[in-house]
């Protein structure tokens, strides 16, 4: 028990150290939990001597995650995308596949250890690629979208893999993998007796049976489980879910993946739905992280030392095979300059699905161990050098980047200019223009533009922080400029310059936070509009109402809180520092706690007063707060 609880800590310790340095060093959490593997296995020692046995415990981390995901499939959403998923995303793994498995015959290997390695290597790594995207803020580009549909597709693919290895073993090779392991149970010899269409009819006939229970017996089931109305019975009843299906799939001798994979589907549409993910979440990133853990403290370095040239030129080939696929991919579907970079660079390792997919491999003996430790070292290590592949994506596609069109020549310009049309700057200039007033509308999006001009709407192509571009929109007589831009550092550079060129127009802008209204305001904007503020307070106003306050209380309020946060940002601003985040900036804090009792005192104050009074008292609340500057 001692030894079992100081392997624990290790594990857990290399968790909470590896994972937050290296998602900090825009690495990811998957590659954080490699190197924390790697740190306590090969190089350390401290993993222990069952590596191997807690991983296919941690492989429950896997079995959830393909739970989730089905979860996340919607049958009608996956319809949708079914033109990038079967083209894009479909050419892609069976190309991929086919190209490996050439490759490996040439050198010689088995067709069934051949088609095994394609299969393996046609996938990525969806853990890295959707976090780097995130972070990056790269999945709403063409690229990116084009990225996800093929991830989402290899994430599908890997369960008819997954049903396709048992017909590649050889007769009697599960019996024997089965007998090294003790397994004695009398359905699983005489799973392993079967050949492998029988293997494939009994993987299709529990595949129906799973189906036609998620629809039939689950469903009922959860509503009989939630008349308790406890939340670790829901959380036990996911659990079973997810460990029944396990369990009968390594009965029949099948892929548990599989089973909780098609069970998620045929729950998407339920309303147990977000109950199921929120039960589950929790288990599936803890066993998921362990289960990476061990794959990087297994790893055997020991095959990298003695053919170091031989690992490295099987890493280099297969990202740039994988490459030069992916970029053959996006130039028939038509993707361009950056979107193409991206999209090839981003996918061209291997995926954390490969290593389920070498250890079933393993288990079914269709592949010898002494290729399935080099198979893992260059998953692992393609996967290692990721962040490298995105660095030069990033670097090429700045290059690859068209010439910059010109900006449009400025015929009518307007007394009020609007610099970014975005949703926000949309709905401003609607209302302006209906209202009877004229705008010249300033974008570097051209396609937004072009759109607007479908619609009637007249604007310009153009970069408003060009000081030669607002000079031809009338900066010099405009009466009102209206700062929209989505980029805070434009936006706040653009209203500082035009502060010095024209002190007495009138500037709107938007504010992205709270701290870029103290940009805002000490660069010169007279009204600074935070985005989600109004919005925010309207639904405020709702909640307020159906809870007990009358629709004019809740109205009240509203008008109370909006007059009082917009004095204290006026007292708050002089307190901000710039570059110095708030939540280490101790006068700022000390202030806006003193600020929030007395918001606080002011709206209990306003419910012991008839309700008239309130417009008066927030009126002096907030000349009172103006008075303290």
């Amino acid at each position: 028990m001692t030894a079992f609880l100081f392997q624990a800590t290790i594990y857990l310790l290399a968790m909470v150290i590896a994972v937050p340095l290296a998602t900090r060093a825009g690495m990811g959490s998957v590659l954080g939990y490699l190197c924390a593997g790697i740190l306590i296995g090969p190089v350390l020692g401290l993993a222990g001597s069952d590596v191997t046995g807690l991983q296919h415990f941690a492989e429950f981390g896997v079995v959830m995650m393909l739970f989730l995901i089905g979860l996340e499939l919607e049958p009608r959403a996956l319809w949708a995308m079914r033109d990038k998923l079967i083209g894009l995303g479909g050419l892609q793994v069976v190309a991929t596949t086919t190209a490996v498995t050439a490759i490996m015959l040439a050198f010689h290997l088995e067709f069934a250890t051949a088609l095994a390695l394609g299969m393996i290597f046609s996938l990525s790594s969806t853990a890295i690629v959707l976090q780097t995207m995130n972070e990056k803020r790269l999945l709403q580009t063409e690229g990116g979208r084009s990225a996800f549909a093929v991830l989402l597709t290899q994430d599908i693919a890997v369960i008819p893999m997954l049903a396709i290895l048992p017909l590649l073993a050889l007769p009697g090779a599960r019996a024997v993998a089965r007998a090294e392991a003790g397994g004695t149970h009398p359905a699983l010899v005489f799973v392993d007796h079967l050949p492998g269409w029988g293997v494939t009819l009994l993987t299709l006939a529990v595949v129906a049976f799973i189906i036609g229970a998620g629809h039939y017996l689950v469903r009922p089931l959860f509503r009989f489980v939630h008349m308790a109305h406890l939340r670790e019975i829901n959380t036990a009843m996911a659990l079973m879910i997810v460990v029944g299906i396990a369990s009968l799939m390594n009965l029949v001798g099948l892929s548990p993946a599989l089973g909780t994979f098609l069970a998620g589907v045929v729950l998407a549409d339920s309303e147990f739905r977000h109950e199921l993910e929120s039960d589950i979440e929790p288990f599936k990133g803890l066993l998921l992280g362990l289960f990476f853990i061990t794959v990087g403290a297994g790893i055997e370095f020991s095959v990298i030392t003695e053919r170091p040239f031989q690992i490295a030129g099987l890493v280099i080939l297969l990202v740039a095979l994988k490459a030069g696929i992916l970029w053959l991919l996006a130039t028939v579907f038509k993707l361009r300059g950056p979107d193409r970079m991206l999209f090839t660079l981003s996918l061209a390792q291997a995926g954390e699905f490969g290593f389920v997919l070498v250890s079933f491999a393993v288990g079914q003996r269709i592949l010898p161990p002494q290729i399935a430790e080099k198979v893992l070292v260059v998953i692992a290590l393609s996967m290692l050098i990721t962040p490298a592949l995105f660095i030069v994506q990033e670097k090429l596609s700045k290059r690859m980047r068209p010439a910059a069109r010109s900006a449009d020549e400025i015929d009518d310009p307007q007394p009020i200019i609007v610099a970014g049309i975005g949703r926000f700057g949309q709905v401003v200039n609607r209302m302006v223009t209906m209202s009877g007033f004229r705008t010249t509308v300033l974008d570097t999006d051209l396609k937004t533009i072009q759109l607007m001009r479908t619609f009637g709407f007249k604007g310009y192509y153009g970069d408003p922080t060009r000081p030669d571009l607002l000079a031809a929109a009338g900066i010099a007589k405009a009466k009102v400029l209206v700062v929209s831009l989505d980029d805070r550092n434009s936006a706040t550079r653009l209203v500082a310059y035009a502060r010095q060129i024209r002190p007495d127009i009138h500037i709107v802008a938007r504010a992205r936070d709270r701290e870029h209204v103290f940009e805002l305001y000490r660069a010169g904007a007279n009204d600074i509009v935070r985005e989600m503020f109004d919005s925010s307070l309207r639904a405020g106003r709702y909640v307020l109402e159906n809870v007990g306050l009358s629709e004019f209380e809740a109205a009240e309020l509203e008008k109370l809180y909006f007059k009082m946060d917009r004095a204290a940002l006026r007292e708050l601003a002089p307190y901000w520092k710039p570059g110095v985040p708030l939540s280490e900036n101790a006068d700022y804090i000390h202030r806006a706690r003193e600020m929030n009792a007395e918001l606080e005192a002011a709206i209990m104050e306003r419910f012991s007063h008839q309700p008239d009074a309130t417009e008066t008292e927030a009126e002096t609340a907030e000349a009172a707060i103006k008075g303290k500057e």
